[in-house]
């Protein structure tokens, strides 16, 4: 494995952990855990954007294009439907977790206040892309590793499905 691919692979898979992390930190409902949770998602976010500058940079050359074209093959492989939109998704995935760790960090209280409902949009789609890109789209022992990621993702969040609990003040340290 040369550098690049190593790079490319090894920034996904750590994004991937850290955010499992940081959900299971979160879902002990207590101010330090909270607090772990949001440096855990900044550096998982910092990873999958490390992750996407590497995949352009090692393998589409900084070409929208390339990757367009890559992601309609690999699409195509999986599933015989040629179609490239699935990099869309990906554009969408690195803002909208961008925006979590922004958010998290501009109105910590905001943050974890908002509607149940956006909360477990986003847990949805983070789940969508998780599976997709660490179990469908991946061969050999890794679809195992991303299979558990999804799993320990699905068991933290579980609990907290009916849990009507009012979040910590993280604005302060305890």
């Amino acid at each position: 494995m040369d550098t690049g691919e190593w790079l490319t692979r090894g920034t996904v898979w750590l994004a991937l952990s850290l955010y499992v992390a940081c959900e299971i930190a979160a879902a002990r409902r207590v101010g330090e855990s909270f607090r772990a949770a949001r440096w855990l998602n900044t550096a998982g976010c910092a990873a999958f954007l490390a992750h996407v500058a590497a995949a352009f940079h090692f393998y589409h050359h900084w070409s929208h294009a390339a990757a367009y074209a890559e992601t309609a093959r690999q699409t195509a492989e999986f599933s015989g439907w040629n179609w490239g939109g699935g990099l869309y998704l990906n554009y969408l995935f690195a803002l909208v977790w961008l925006g979590e760790v922004v958010w998290s960090w501009a109105n910590p209280n905001g943050s974890l206040q908002r509607a149940k409902w956006m909360t477990w949009v986003a847990r949805g789609f983070f789940l969508f892309m998780m599976f997709n890109g660490a179990v469908v789209f991946v061969r050999g022992g890794l679809r195992w590793f991303g299979l558990v990621l999804c799993l320990l993702l699905v068991g933290c969040w579980w609990p907290l499905r009916k849990r009507n609990v009012d979040p910590p003040d993280v604005s302060q340290p305890t």
